[in-house]
């Protein structure tokens, strides 16, 4: 029923345009009522990304899944592979959504909603690991935005190209950047303790070996 409803929406978005089709005209084509319709989808737009909530689960739960002993730039990293994999799934699709989110303003913006709700669950990850760094919230948010702005990038290409050869390799040299810049990051050293300096008061022309004594004593008594 789910992807009846998505493949009686997409024709109809095709031939009709997305402003000019309804629910009632996706329903009518796909031989379903209204109701059925929202069972699955809470609006038209969420039928245009009807696979991102299923994606967004998958990645929380990678990222829930790994232990300590993950680095944790290539855990996100490979996080947003999971993203790659649902649009690589159906090329045709992929390149239909990306060609209708550029025409429609109003899905742009929806989508740009969701690419920031990756974006969240990653940082929210790196905070994690990052607890005990300084300045760990600002680093693991800097890292996150890096991993959503280099993934996008390589998608959108291979989505321009209409899907034509393999989104993986130009994704994996995208993270692979990300991996060599910000790639276990070293926690930043403790500042060292200042070194103890001593100050002697001594009457002008005291004999050295008495100011020695009072060097000695006040070392003593630290």
């Amino acid at each position: 029923m789910r992807d009846a409803l998505v493949g009686a929406a997409f024709r109809l978005f095709l031939e009709r345009g997305y402003e000019q089709t309804t629910v009632d005209d996706i329903v009518a084509l796909a031989g379903v009522g209204r109701r059925s319709f929202f069972r699955y989808f809470p609006s038209k737009e969420d039928v245009v990304f009807p696979d991102h909530e299923r994606c967004l689960a998958d990645m929380t739960a990678f990222l829930a899944g790994g232990s300590d002993d993950d680095e944790p730039v290539g855990r996100v990293c490979d996080a947003a592979r999971l993203v790659l994999r649902m649009y690589a799934e159906n090329p045709t699709f992929s390149v239909q959504r990306y060609r209708l989110t550029r025409q429609v303003p109003g899905l742009r913006a929806y989508e740009l909603s969701v690419v920031w709700r990756y974006e969240r669950a990653l940082a929210e990850y790196l905070r994690r690991r990052f607890a005990a760094r300084r300045e760990g919230t600002l680093q693991a948010d800097v890292i996150a935005a890096a991993v959503v702005a280099a993934h996008n990038n390589a998608l959108r290409s291979w989505l321009r190209s209409d899907g034509r050869g393999e989104a993986s390799s130009a994704v994996d040299h995208a993270l692979d950047y990300v991996q060599s810049v910000f790639g276990a990051v070293p926690v930043p050293p403790v500042a060292e303790q200042p070194e103890d300096v001593v100050v002697v008061v001594a009457r002008r022309g005291a004999p050295l070996w008495r100011v020695v004594q009072e060097i000695e004593a006040t070392l003593g008594r630290g």
